[in-house]
Protein backbone atom coordinates (compact mmCIF):
# COMPACT_ATOMS: atom_id res chain seq x y z
CA UNK A 1 0.00 0.00 0.00
CA UNK A 2 1.27 3.77 -0.85
CA UNK A 3 3.50 2.65 -3.37
CA UNK A 4 3.10 2.24 -7.44
CA UNK A 5 2.19 -1.33 -8.37
CA UNK A 6 5.24 -4.00 -9.94
CA UNK A 7 5.24 -6.11 -12.56
CA UNK A 8 5.93 -9.21 -10.78
CA UNK A 9 5.56 -12.02 -13.37
CA UNK A 10 3.36 -12.49 -16.39
CA UNK A 11 1.80 -16.00 -16.49
CA UNK A 12 0.34 -18.62 -19.03
CA UNK A 13 -2.29 -21.13 -17.54
CA UNK A 14 -4.50 -24.15 -19.46
CA UNK A 15 -7.51 -26.11 -18.10
CA UNK A 16 -8.11 -29.45 -19.73
CA UNK A 17 -11.30 -30.55 -19.17
CA UNK A 18 -13.91 -33.51 -20.38
CA UNK A 19 -18.23 -32.95 -20.47
CA UNK A 20 -20.24 -36.11 -19.86
CA UNK A 21 -23.85 -36.84 -20.24
CA UNK A 22 -26.01 -37.58 -16.85
CA UNK A 23 -29.28 -37.71 -16.67
CA UNK A 24 -32.07 -36.88 -13.58
CA UNK A 25 -35.46 -37.79 -13.10
CA UNK A 26 -36.79 -34.74 -12.30
CA UNK A 27 -33.97 -32.42 -14.23
CA UNK A 28 -33.99 -33.76 -17.19
CA UNK A 29 -30.67 -34.10 -19.38
CA UNK A 30 -27.89 -32.36 -18.02
CA UNK A 31 -24.27 -32.68 -17.97
CA UNK A 32 -20.79 -32.29 -15.68
CA UNK A 33 -17.38 -30.98 -16.23
CA UNK A 34 -13.84 -32.57 -14.55
CA UNK A 35 -11.01 -30.68 -15.39
CA UNK A 36 -8.04 -30.05 -14.32
CA UNK A 37 -5.35 -27.15 -14.41
CA UNK A 38 -2.07 -25.57 -14.73
CA UNK A 39 -0.83 -21.67 -14.27
CA UNK A 40 2.83 -21.12 -14.59
CA UNK A 41 4.35 -17.89 -13.00
CA UNK A 42 7.35 -17.07 -15.87
CA UNK A 43 10.01 -14.45 -16.23
CA UNK A 44 8.57 -10.92 -17.96
CA UNK A 45 11.49 -10.56 -20.28
CA UNK A 46 12.38 -14.39 -21.43
CA UNK A 47 8.70 -16.00 -20.88
CA UNK A 48 10.38 -19.23 -19.10
CA UNK A 49 8.76 -20.54 -16.09
CA UNK A 50 10.51 -19.12 -12.93
CA UNK A 51 12.41 -21.60 -10.80
CA UNK A 52 12.83 -18.58 -8.20
CA UNK A 53 12.11 -15.29 -7.49
CA UNK A 54 13.72 -12.48 -5.81
CA UNK A 55 11.26 -10.43 -3.74
CA UNK A 56 11.69 -7.06 -4.19
CA UNK A 57 10.37 -6.50 -0.64
CA UNK A 58 12.63 -9.01 1.77
CA UNK A 59 15.38 -9.45 -0.43
CA UNK A 60 14.47 -12.84 -0.01
CA UNK A 61 14.98 -15.32 -3.08
CA UNK A 62 12.62 -17.86 -2.69
CA UNK A 63 11.05 -20.84 -4.56
CA UNK A 64 8.38 -20.57 -6.83
CA UNK A 65 5.37 -23.45 -6.84
CA UNK A 66 3.73 -23.29 -9.86
CA UNK A 67 -0.06 -24.13 -9.87
CA UNK A 68 -0.84 -27.90 -10.65
CA UNK A 69 -4.60 -27.97 -9.38
CA UNK A 70 -5.98 -31.88 -9.90
CA UNK A 71 -8.98 -32.06 -9.64
CA UNK A 72 -11.37 -28.42 -10.50
CA UNK A 73 -14.43 -29.81 -11.05
CA UNK A 74 -17.84 -28.69 -11.44
CA UNK A 75 -21.02 -29.81 -9.97
CA UNK A 76 -23.74 -31.12 -12.20
CA UNK A 77 -25.19 -28.69 -14.63
CA UNK A 78 -29.30 -29.26 -15.87
CA UNK A 79 -31.44 -27.08 -17.98
CA UNK A 80 -34.23 -27.52 -15.09
CA UNK A 81 -33.92 -26.14 -11.43
CA UNK A 82 -34.08 -28.71 -8.72
CA UNK A 83 -38.11 -28.18 -8.71
CA UNK A 84 -38.33 -29.56 -11.93
CA UNK A 85 -39.95 -26.86 -13.75
CA UNK A 86 -37.81 -23.44 -13.51
CA UNK A 87 -35.49 -22.74 -15.86
CA UNK A 88 -31.74 -22.93 -14.43
CA UNK A 89 -29.88 -21.44 -16.88
CA UNK A 90 -31.33 -17.93 -16.36
CA UNK A 91 -27.90 -16.05 -15.30
CA UNK A 92 -26.17 -17.53 -18.46
CA UNK A 93 -25.70 -14.17 -20.46
CA UNK A 94 -27.09 -12.20 -23.05
CA UNK A 95 -26.98 -12.50 -27.18
CA UNK A 96 -26.81 -10.08 -30.01
CA UNK A 97 -26.12 -10.79 -33.94
CA UNK A 98 -24.97 -14.54 -33.30
CA UNK A 99 -22.89 -13.79 -30.46
CA UNK A 100 -23.00 -14.57 -26.84
CA UNK A 101 -21.63 -13.56 -23.33
CA UNK A 102 -21.11 -14.23 -19.87
CA UNK A 103 -19.98 -12.48 -17.28
CA UNK A 104 -19.60 -13.08 -13.57
CA UNK A 105 -17.46 -12.46 -10.80
CA UNK A 106 -16.58 -14.82 -8.01
CA UNK A 107 -15.89 -13.60 -4.43
CA UNK A 108 -14.15 -15.61 -2.17
CA UNK A 109 -13.86 -16.30 1.29
CA UNK A 110 -13.29 -18.84 3.61
CA UNK A 111 -11.33 -20.71 6.28
CA UNK A 112 -7.45 -20.52 5.19
CA UNK A 113 -5.92 -23.51 5.31
CA UNK A 114 -2.31 -22.35 6.06
CA UNK A 115 -3.68 -20.52 8.63
CA UNK A 116 -4.92 -21.84 12.49
CA UNK A 117 -8.33 -22.17 14.34
CA UNK A 118 -9.05 -18.74 15.31
CA UNK A 119 -9.51 -16.85 11.46
CA UNK A 120 -13.00 -15.06 12.60
CA UNK A 121 -11.24 -13.44 15.61
CA UNK A 122 -7.70 -13.05 14.27
CA UNK A 123 -7.96 -12.63 10.94
CA UNK A 124 -6.03 -14.67 8.43
CA UNK A 125 -9.03 -15.85 6.22
CA UNK A 126 -8.64 -16.50 2.22
CA UNK A 127 -10.02 -13.84 0.35
CA UNK A 128 -9.94 -13.04 -3.19
CA UNK A 129 -12.09 -12.29 -6.28
CA UNK A 130 -12.25 -13.89 -9.87
CA UNK A 131 -13.93 -12.25 -12.05
CA UNK A 132 -14.59 -14.31 -15.75
CA UNK A 133 -15.98 -13.21 -18.90
CA UNK A 134 -17.21 -15.96 -21.74
CA UNK A 135 -18.19 -15.24 -25.13
CA UNK A 136 -18.26 -17.10 -28.28
CA UNK A 137 -20.21 -17.64 -31.66
CA UNK A 138 -23.77 -19.20 -31.04
CA UNK A 139 -23.83 -21.62 -33.81
CA UNK A 140 -21.51 -23.61 -32.58
CA UNK A 141 -22.57 -23.27 -28.35
CA UNK A 142 -26.10 -24.39 -29.61
CA UNK A 143 -25.57 -26.68 -32.70
CA UNK A 144 -26.19 -30.28 -31.32
CA UNK A 145 -24.38 -31.89 -34.37
CA UNK A 146 -21.21 -30.66 -33.28
CA UNK A 147 -19.66 -31.61 -29.35
CA UNK A 148 -17.35 -28.42 -28.69
CA UNK A 149 -18.40 -24.69 -29.40
CA UNK A 150 -15.57 -21.77 -29.82
CA UNK A 151 -15.33 -20.19 -26.40
CA UNK A 152 -13.04 -17.15 -25.68
CA UNK A 153 -12.15 -15.98 -21.81
CA UNK A 154 -11.00 -13.17 -20.00
CA UNK A 155 -9.76 -13.76 -16.28
CA UNK A 156 -8.75 -11.38 -13.23
CA UNK A 157 -8.46 -12.66 -10.30
CA UNK A 158 -6.96 -10.46 -6.93
CA UNK A 159 -5.57 -11.55 -4.13
CA UNK A 160 -3.62 -11.96 -0.93
CA UNK A 161 0.34 -12.41 -1.74
CA UNK A 162 0.90 -16.25 -2.89
CA UNK A 163 1.96 -18.11 0.10
CA UNK A 164 5.35 -19.08 -1.59
CA UNK A 165 6.08 -15.53 -2.19
CA UNK A 166 7.04 -15.03 2.28
CA UNK A 167 5.54 -11.38 2.53
CA UNK A 168 5.05 -12.23 6.34
CA UNK A 169 1.85 -10.49 6.82
CA UNK A 170 2.63 -7.39 4.67
CA UNK A 171 -0.44 -5.18 3.11
CA UNK A 172 -1.04 -5.21 -0.46
CA UNK A 173 -2.92 -7.69 -3.10
CA UNK A 174 -1.98 -9.37 -6.28
CA UNK A 175 -3.58 -9.19 -9.63
CA UNK A 176 -3.63 -10.95 -12.63
CA UNK A 177 -5.19 -10.00 -15.88
CA UNK A 178 -5.67 -12.44 -18.71
CA UNK A 179 -7.07 -13.82 -21.64
CA UNK A 180 -7.24 -17.09 -23.62
CA UNK A 181 -9.38 -19.35 -25.44
CA UNK A 182 -10.67 -22.56 -26.03
CA UNK A 183 -8.16 -24.83 -28.11
CA UNK A 184 -8.88 -27.76 -30.55
CA UNK A 185 -6.49 -30.17 -28.79
CA UNK A 186 -3.09 -30.51 -26.76
CA UNK A 187 -0.82 -29.60 -30.05
CA UNK A 188 -2.15 -25.67 -29.99
CA UNK A 189 -0.93 -24.82 -26.57
CA UNK A 190 2.15 -22.79 -25.99
CA UNK A 191 5.37 -24.40 -26.16
CA UNK A 192 6.16 -23.12 -23.11
CA UNK A 193 3.47 -24.88 -21.47
CA UNK A 194 3.52 -28.01 -23.91
CA UNK A 195 7.61 -28.69 -22.16
CA UNK A 196 6.61 -28.15 -18.84
CA UNK A 197 3.30 -30.81 -19.32
CA UNK A 198 5.74 -33.05 -20.89
CA UNK A 199 8.94 -32.61 -18.37
CA UNK A 200 6.48 -32.29 -14.90
CA UNK A 201 3.27 -32.98 -15.41
CA UNK A 202 2.40 -35.58 -17.96
CA UNK A 203 -1.14 -36.38 -16.26
CA UNK A 204 -2.34 -32.82 -17.59
CA UNK A 205 -2.32 -33.96 -20.85
CA UNK A 206 -6.01 -35.57 -20.49
CA UNK A 207 -8.38 -34.47 -18.17
CA UNK A 208 -9.42 -36.51 -15.15
CA UNK A 209 -12.02 -39.79 -15.52
CA UNK A 210 -15.78 -38.83 -16.04
CA UNK A 211 -16.23 -40.32 -12.92
CA UNK A 212 -13.63 -38.51 -10.97
CA UNK A 213 -15.06 -37.67 -7.48
CA UNK A 214 -12.32 -35.89 -5.45
CA UNK A 215 -12.29 -32.93 -3.39
CA UNK A 216 -11.29 -29.78 -5.31
CA UNK A 217 -7.63 -28.77 -5.11
CA UNK A 218 -6.70 -25.30 -4.76
CA UNK A 219 -3.43 -23.56 -5.10
CA UNK A 220 -3.47 -23.23 -0.92
CA UNK A 221 -4.48 -26.87 -0.42
CA UNK A 222 -2.01 -27.77 -2.97
CA UNK A 223 0.85 -25.71 -1.46
CA UNK A 224 0.07 -27.23 2.10
CA UNK A 225 0.22 -30.62 1.04
CA UNK A 226 3.73 -30.04 -1.41
CA UNK A 227 5.19 -28.73 2.21
CA UNK A 228 3.74 -31.31 4.52
CA UNK A 229 5.52 -33.68 1.46
CA UNK A 230 8.81 -32.42 2.05
CA UNK A 231 8.47 -31.57 -1.60
CA UNK A 232 8.87 -27.24 -1.14
CA UNK A 233 11.22 -26.11 1.86
CA UNK A 234 9.34 -23.80 4.79
CA UNK A 235 12.41 -20.89 3.90
CA UNK A 236 13.93 -19.62 0.83
CA UNK A 237 15.67 -21.33 -1.54
CA UNK A 238 19.74 -21.25 -0.97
Amino acid sequence: MGEADKILFRVDGMNVRQCVTIDDPKRGRGMRMVSREILLYVDPQTGDPLDTWDNPWTGETVNVLHVENDPVNQPPMFPLAEDGKTPSFGWFGQEKEGRWWSTSAVPLFYHNVLQGDYQKEVGGVYHATEMFNFMGDMNSLVDGDIDTADVQVGWVRMSNWLPWMHMQGREGIIYMHTAGKKVAGYDQISDVMKTYIEDKAPIYRLPPPANDDRENETSWTYYKKMVEGEKLPRGGAN
